[in-house]
């Protein structure tokens, strides 16, 4: 598979939680640094607080063949426990280097969560890297699609794990101290 085909990659997970506590995770832009993967830190620009769409977020990744790296993202897709999209943008280019998505499906209480990516048509380090060795792109290509792989399956276990872990009550108050 060449770059310009849109090579692509999704996997789903069933999640024992209602749609509105898997949306909750999902949208948390700080989740996957915490589940592993290449994303190290993201952040919310220009004031955003919470996924929209046309909101920007900066993401800050490290791979090992392709070092460190830092993103732009514009949030594409916002329908509330149904889907939730953004577009990756490296430095500054016109179009995104990939595009990415959670689509939720309601299922009493549960949820189907599916995560995908397209890489392409803009600029990344996997372009940059295959424009220099273009007798490689196919097999650079099948091995960035099995990391992206990998760290969706980390992101969707995760995202998992955290819906489902049991919300804490806040401790009880107790008997007032005697006076």
């Amino acid at each position: 598979m060449r770059l310009t085909d849109g090579p692509a990659t999704s996997a789903e997970v069933l999640v024992s939680a209602l749609a509105s506590r898997v949306w909750a995770v999902a949208t948390d832009i700080t989740a996957p640094a915490r589940f592993g993967g290449e994303l190290e830190a993201a952040a919310w620009l220009d004031g955003a607080d919470r996924p929209r769409v046309g909101a920007r977020f900066t993401g800050r990744n490290r791979n090992d063949a392709l070092g460190a790296w830092e993103t732009t993202s514009v949030v594409t897709a916002c329908a509330p426990e149904e889907a939730f999209g953004w577009d990756v943008y490296v430095d500054g280019a016109p179009e995104p280097g990939a595009s990415w998505r959670f689509d939720l499906r309601p299922l009493g209480a549960a949820t189907l969560l599916r995560l995908g990516v397209r890489l392409g048509p803009g600029h990344s380090h996997v372009r940059t890297y295959i424009a220099r060795h273009p007798d490689r792109e196919e097999r650079v290509v099948a091995v960035r699609l099995a990391q992206l792989d990998a760290n969706i399956r980390r992101t969707l276990d995760g995202v998992r794990a955290a819906a489902e872990a049991p919300r804490t009550a806040p401790a009880a108050a107790g008997p007032a101290p005697a006076r």
